[in-house]
């Protein structure tokens, strides 16, 4: 009978075998045979089977030993645990390889010299049987090694390598999950070294690990080896990409966030062993985004393929070799958190109130946690912590699991969204603020302290217990009512999480939102830095500005991508985006914008809305707000928006911006572009059948309507108790303005605050036979309820 082969090449095996090459091999052997079709790029290598480890342990009869140390473990008493995880290490070490094994892995190492070279470097990784499952990932549990060359390094790190299935962190990670330390082998996975450390690397996944949103990738990245982004290390670039207008042919980038990456790991070679180290990045480098949109666009394909191959949702490695210029995936597994999470019980914690602002990074979990605060900075201090506590440190390795498991909360100075610290803590349903900078100095031992990731992107640390709740609305047998109802919604860092809601599209994306939050600078002062008067706000604009073309660029991109973002988490259902109406003194107190707006006394019914597009104080900016919105349709690919034009005082004024509109390239009727018009002034619905013409919806302003009706300034305190939206006047400006487009076959909607505040608005908007209403998200799944009870009521019984 022949001998086992104890090596395998990539090319001779794959997902279904996992018992034989564990986990990662498996994944990169099936990614090697099945998707190199569809580009995915997969550096060569061979497997060292789990038989070989079992074969190298029979041969030393080291079962015995092992068994001595590992049988009856406490996994509480820590101390104990790592004594008894070193001393199997040591046994496994010891064993030395067999003489038939060492000279297959040797084979194995020359055939990779005959492709690549004779100076090929290797990676040896680590591949647990037990490991990159659906249901555990068993993420970092064992160790890896870069660059090794040579013989004898090879074989001495692969006796590390079987060694390192002992760590502490892998032993206590068996039992949290119920698999038995002896039916769990270890494989290796021996490969051509990317060299990531003199370009970039980072993990990519093909759902947003937030939201659990299914339709975009997900992509994080720095300089140097793709440890520090995997352990927290560094705070990455991040990017968003659109998996379906991707998939439809569009190239373009949903949206990214420039992160710090202070530093980047590199590769020290020494006479006897390879090690790596942690620079400073280089400040230019910093400042810049660690992958070309290129790059991003073709890691967005290699996800697409990945997952459509494996058909659920991945986490993936990736890495960019610094010497052939090529991007290759190394690592594919499935995601175990946000696929598993329930898309029909919607789950939102709300902070009650505010302390003051201790530190702020990554937001990671969607929830909030109160507890004391405990400062841990190195291994020895683990055995301090007590369950409930608040974790601060500087950042978390695998090692630290056995206490993140009993944290309520975890803040790190260091780290991205996809970083160990953010994996683990999604993976236990615990809040995380990662990437704060300084947290280990801002934020006191021992004291109280709110954990809030329920605000946004941005995660915040409190100090005090600062009240808060948590609503869960069962949303899975929700009917969808003849009403459409749609939400409001300005903030795009809240869209993936929004788009769960029962809904029928967005029916107000605020512009100004974005532009206030995202861009902070009044447009012409992008475009005219140098007629900026104030030197220090001139020289902030020109760093916001950064490696912008110009700051008309920077305004177009960052736009559209806020945007874009909101129009990609509600696809393919409309998204009405109503172009910017700041009032003067709004814009006024933009960055710059002070020289660039006149002084109003009354700005509410000023120099606002559509009369700005076209008139030449403003024209530049209109033109930039264009752009962006063109760039959204036609380069991303996002045709569900609709522009919508607030404040169109007269016929000859609508006529005047549409036709602005489409000498900038955005005109109605092409491309599908509809454009709906607020009605939130008497003359709308005095002329309506004249707008009718000119609008393929109206969208009922009611907060300026009823101001406008009823004569009174929303803003004026004074006179706020004659401000009613239920006003008859005002009801019967809506009811007139719903029959006007139902006479003229165009949408009606509502998007002003009076639904979302008064239930029987809600039914009166019903009863006239409104298309759409839209809501706070709040109060969507409330009225949507009421809209169907009151739907039930107008329909006629049958006969």
């Amino acid at each position: 009978m022949s001998r086992p082969s104890y090596v395998r090449f990539f090319e001779d095996f794959g997902i279904d075998d996992v018992a034989l090459v564990g986990g990662k091999n498996a994944s990169l052997g099936e990614m090697f045979q099945k998707l190199a079709a569809h580009g995915v790029r997969v550096p060569h290598g061979f497997a060292i089977t789990a038989a070989a480890y079992r074969h190298m342990l029979d041969e030393a009869d080291a079962w015995e030993r092992l068994h001595a140390e590992l049988d009856d473990l406490d996994p509480a008493d820590v101390a104990a645990l790592a004594r008894k995880a070193k001393r199997a290490r040591e046994i496994v070490y010891g064993a030395g390889l067999p003489a038939d094994l060492s000279a297959e892995i040797l084979a194995g190492y020359r055939a990779l010299q005959q492709e690549y070279g004779e100076e090929v470097s290797l990676a040896v990784r680590s591949s647990a049987t037990a490991e990159d499952l659906p249901t555990a990932s068993f993420a970092g549990q064992q160790d890896s090694y870069l660059n090794i060359k040579g013989d004898e390094s090879l074989l001495d790190t692969c006796q590390r390598c079987f060694a390192s299935l002992f760590t502490d962190r892998a032993i206590h990670y068996r039992i949290d999950q119920g698999f038995d330390q002896f039916k769990v082998s270890l494989s290796i996975g021996v490969m051509k070294m990317v060299r990531s450390d003199i370009a970039s690397s980072g993990v990519m996944f093909s759902i947003d690990t937030e939201s659990g949103f299914r339709d975009a990738v997900f992509i994080t990245g720095a300089y140097g080896l793709g440890e520090n982004v995997v352990q927290g290390a560094v705070d990455p670039d991040e990017f968003y990409v659109h998996k379906p207008t991707y998939l439809a042919g569009h190239r373009a980038v949903l949206r990214r966030r420039l992160g710090d990456k202070a530093v980047k790991m590199i590769l020290v070679e020494g006479e006897t062993k390879n090690t790596t180290r942690n620079i400073p990045t280089p400040k230019p480098d910093r400042a810049r985004f660690c992958l070309t949109d290129s790059d991003v666009l073709e890691l967005a394909g290699y996800a697409c393929a990945i997952e459509a191959h494996y058909g659920r949702p991945m986490d993936m490695e990736w890495a960019k070799d610094g010497l052939d210029g090529k991007l290759y995936i190394v690592q594919a597994r499935p995601e175990t958190v946000a696929s598993q999470q329930s898309v029909t019980a919607l789950e939102s914690y709300v902070l009650e109130g505010r302390g003051e602002t201790l530190a702020e990074g990554r937001a990671v979990g969607e929830r909030i946690a109160s507890g004391t605060v405990r400062r841990i900075e190195n291994l020895t201090q683990l055995s301090d912590f007590k369950p409930g506590e608040v974790l601060v440190s500087d950042t978390t390795t695998p090692d630290w699991e056995p206490v993140m498991k009993t944290a309520a909360a975890i803040v790190t100075n260091r780290g991205g969204r996809t970083c160990h610290a953010s994996i683990i803590a999604r993976e236990l349903g615990i809040p995380a603020v990662v990437g704060t900078g300084d947290a280990t100095v801002s934020v006191p031992n021992g004291t109280e302290v709110t954990v809030s990731c329920a605000e946004g992107d941005t995660g915040r640390v409190y100090q005090g217990a600062v009240a808060f709740h948590v609503d869960r609305t069962e949303v899975g047998d929700l009917a969808r009512p003849r009403t459409q109802i749609m939400l409001n919604l300005g903030n795009p860092d809240l869209a993936f999480k929004t788009s769960f809601l029962p809904n029928d599209g967005v029916g107000l994306a605020r512009m100004e939102f974005i532009i206030s939050e995202y861009i902070k600078v009044h447009p012409l002062a992008l475009l005219h830095p140098d007629r900026v008067d104030d030197p220090e706000a001139r020289r902030t604009i020109e760093g916001i500005i950064g490696d912008h073309a110009d700051g008309g660029e920077y305004f177009v991109q960052r736009l559209s991508e806020g945007i874009g973002t909101i129009a990609a988490a509600f696809w393919p259902k409309p998204v009405v985006v109503r172009m910017s109406d700041f009032k003067t003194n709004e814009y006024a107190s933009l960055l710059g914008g002070a020289g660039f707006e006149p002084a109003e006394s009354n700005p509410m019914i000023g120099f606002r809305g559509a009369s700005r597009y076209a008139h030449p104080a403003y024209a530049e900016g209109f033109a930039l707000e264009c752009r962006a919105m063109r760039r959204v349709r036609d380069d991303m690919g996002l045709t569900n928006v609709i522009l919508m034009l607030p404040f169109v005082r007269r016929v000859e004024e609508a006529d005047l911006v549409l036709q602005t509109m489409a000498d900038l390239g955005l005109r109605r009727g092409e491309n599908g572009l509809k454009v709906y018009a607020m009605c939130e002034i008497p003359n709308n619905v005095i002329l309506i059948d004249q707008f009718a013409k000119r609008f393929d919806g109206f969208s009922i302003g009611s907060n300026d309507l009823t101001q406008l009706t009823l004569g009174v300034d929303r803003d004026s305190e004074i006179v706020a108790f004659d401000y009613d939206e239920r006003d008859d006047g005002v009801k019967e400006m809506i009811r007139l303005a719903v029959e006007g487009c139902r006479r003229n076959g165009i949408h009606s909607g509502l998007c002003g605050q009076a639904p979302s505040d008064y239930p029987d608005m809600a039914e009166f908007l019903v009863r006239v036979g409104i298309d759409s209403m839209s809501l706070n998200p709040d109060t969507a799944v409330k009225t949507t309820r009421q809209v169907l009870e009151v739907e039930r009521q107008l329909t006629p019984a049958p006969a």
